[in-house]
């Protein structure tokens, strides 16, 4: 099969306690579909883990109107949180984005819940409304203008529209970026000091700053819930940039990795081996399907040039009603979009 992207499945979210951080996502964010709950070893992950295996518990929650976040603890160490505060164009994802239909009544609405909104309702480069906000544990996240959603919920966001990930070099990382994942076209280009940054950590600094995003459709089984998604690089020129994660692992509190939701890993191994950037981790090397107890398929990660770690699922059975047994095989289908009205039935895991 040909490789293919269908979308951003979720961004990793390291945290220093699973299920108080799956309640605060749910709460505010909106990610009330538990997809598979785990604790387990994971054996895997060795590069990225210090060479050693570690314990860990993982939460999959999705919004309905987009992918979500995979909520990771480290159970077999204490969770680390970064020694410094991450800003603007630090090494690896210093901001995840969340999409908005309606970005003034989110606004508002954090408002109300006295979140800790960072910065005034302003308008990006490309003029579009955005503002960003602090979670509990001092994650940044911008909530970004995209009028795309599968269906109307009553979260005031949807689910993960993309990344701000800083870079050392622009070029060096448009390897990853546009050629293996897609990003073909460039929204804006920018060098300067930005006034819709002020109140977020670095806002001070010179900055290079790139959109991309992708002109090709994305096409796969759940792509209709992903929607359009979105790279924001930023390269910080008038300061030295620090590696998100310095000091600690994967799995620290913080943002770990960006998971793509592909289909063809093994053309997909043979490409970013060709382009220089093969796979750290390669489940498939290790077994047919890698089974998460409630889901399973095949994963990968590559790491970018500034140290992003990026992940790659091939899905092979998700739950829809788990009470009666109901999964679905995606290994039994024929290819292209999954109906509406099964997206619907993911509301059946909903956390209320």
């Amino acid at each position: 099969m040909e490789k293919r992207i269908n979308g951003i499945q979720q961004l990793g979210v390291g945290v220093p306690n699973v299920k108080e951080g799956f309640d605060w996502f749910r709460t505010y964010f909106g990610m009330d579909i538990k997809m598979f709950e785990e604790a387990a070893l994971a054996e895997l992950m060795l590069p990225h883990t210090a060479g050693e295996t570690r314990e860990r518990h993982a939460i999959l929650a999705l919004n309905l109107q987009g992918g979500g976040f995979e909520i990771w603890q480290h159970t077999g160490k204490t969770p680390e949180p970064p020694k410094f505060q991450v800003q603007i164009g630090d090494l690896g994802i210093c901001i995840g984005k969340l999409k908005s239909a309606d970005v003034n009544k989110a606004y508002e609405q954090y408002k109300k819940w006295n979140l800790e909104v960072l910065s005034p309702l302003e308008k990006d480069p490309a003029g579009n409304d955005h503002f960003y906000v602090n979670d509990l544990y001092g994650n940044i996240w911008e909530i970004c203008h995209e009028e795309f959603v599968l269906k109307k919920e009553k979260s005031v966001n949807g689910g993960i529209y993309g990344a701000v990930i800083g870079v050392k070099d622009m070029e060096d990382s448009f390897r990853v970026y546009k050629d293996i994942l897609g990003y073909d076209t460039v929204v804006y280009d920018k060098k300067d000091k930005f006034d819709d940054w002020a109140g977020v950590p670095g806002c001070d600094n010179t900055y290079r700053r790139v959109l991309l995003t992708h002109s090709e459709k994305r096409n796969g089984a759940f792509s209709p819930m992903f929607g359009p998604t979105c790279i924001e690089l930023v390269q910080v020129i008038d300061r030295e940039a620090r590696d998100v994660l310095e000091g600690r692992i994967w799995g620290d509190p913080g943002f770990i990795h960006l998971c793509f939701d592909i289909n063809g890993m093994d053309e997909l191994r043979e490409e970013v081996k060709e382009k220089g950037f093969p796979f750290t981790v390669d489940s498939a090397a290790a077994m047919d399907t890698f089974d998460m107890g409630e889901a399973a398929g095949n994963f990968s990660y590559i790491q970018a040039p500034e140290g992003t770690l990026i992940e790659f699922v091939e899905t092979h059975k998700i739950p829809i009603m788990k009470s009666i047994g109901w999964f679905l095989d995606l290994r039994k289908r024929k290819d292209g979009p999954l109906p509406k009205w099964l997206f619907r039935m993911f509301g059946l895991a909903r956390v209320k």
